[in-house]
């Protein structure tokens, strides 16, 4: 932990970065669900540090759970439908012993289902008291590459319109946040069409949530993630009325590509549209100590790494 705060102070604050989105999802000794609480989870006294050193750098915090997709991880089942399994959109689906995509059951991340009259009880709970504790005035939702909605074996969810199911459950959640005030923000894959634009089942929609853009509370963030390639899919949801950020991962030149994009975007933008470009947030899905080891040196980065991503990407910020 103490290494993670020093890194905030030492050399996120003096990049100028303003805003850290840190995933939670069960790592956190919850008052509320105690029974949600994975092994290594946060306490509210390391919580607090890594709040005390963002405000004194005048960065903007936002925990993340994932919420409606990402319930399981390869072969496990996340903490959510372990410890309640009736909020399975399949639970007809096992869990493999040994995990290979692509397989029958189209099984990449389980989800939750967005019409069980329970689930919102025990979820809000858990994103109230996160947010308490990190003194946030937003919250992220994640929401990315959910495959499983309005799925046929689902009593309540079968048949149903999968944008209309999507729109809601964003609206519930933006909606519960805006009543203390807060911000969601939320990865933006599948409000892409996936088919029309060609980018495909990862990065965009094919199940046709797509639609659900034109349903959904225009206040939400849309976090606008390609990996491997630039695409200026950012214009198409500032169109849309939403505020966004371009979101890099492990490359470099695709990093510089979209931080160009982005300022392009914004200069060459009408009056109405420049504020809703919000500029990059890089991307790390390794644990912090992978990073930090990386990024110290510690330990060799890759040709292709977040760390060296992240290095290319404040280089050429720099240059500016």
């Amino acid at each position: 932990m103490l290494e993670f705060v020093n890194f905030i102070d030492e050399e996120l604050a003096p990049r100028g970065v303003n805003t850290l989105v840190l995933r939670i999802d069960y790592n956190y000794e919850f008052e509320s669900r105690p029974e949600l609480r994975d092994e290594a989870a946060l306490s509210k006294a390391e919580v607090k540090q890594l709040v005390a050193v963002c405000q004194k750098n005048a960065i903007r915090i936002i925990p993340q759970i994932n919420l409606l997709g990402h319930q399981s991880w390869a072969g496990k089942a996340g903490k959510l439908l372990t410890v309640y399994p009736q909020f399975d959109e399949t639970p007809h689906v096992e869990m493999p012993v040994e995990y290979e995509w692509p397989n029958a059951d189209g099984l990449y991340c389980k989800s939750y289902c967005p019409l069980h009259p329970e689930v919102h009880d025990v979820v809000f709970d858990l994103v109230d008291e996160i947010c308490d504790v990190f003194e946030t005035d937003a919250f992220h939702a994640g929401m990315d590459e959910v495959f499983y909605i309005g799925h046929d074996s689902c009593a309540r969810c079968a048949g149903r319109d999968k944008a209309e199911l999507y729109a809601n459950e964003v609206n519930k959640i933006a909606d519960h946040l805006a009543r203390t005030d807060r911000q969601l923000w939320m990865w933006g894959d599948r409000l892409i069409d996936g088919k029309m634009t060609g980018i495909g089942m990862w990065e965009a929609s094919m199940n046709n949530t797509h639609r659900a853009i034109d349903l959904i509370n225009k206040g939400v963030m849309i976090c606008d993630w390609h990996y491997d390639q630039p695409l200026q899919t950012a214009v198409y949801f500032a169109m849309k009325g939403f505020s966004v950020v371009t979101c890099p991962w492990k490359k470099g030149a695709v990093a510089t590509a979209q931080l160009q994009d982005m300022v392009s975007f914004r200069q060459q933008a009408t009056t109405e549209m420049a504020p809703r470009f919000g500029g990059l947030m890089q991307t790390v899905w390794s644990g912090a100590d992978s990073f930090l080891d990386e990024f110290y040196g510690i330990k060799p980065p890759a040709a292709e790494s977040e760390t060296a991503c992240f290095k290319a990407l404040f280089a050429e910020i720099g240059k500016r």
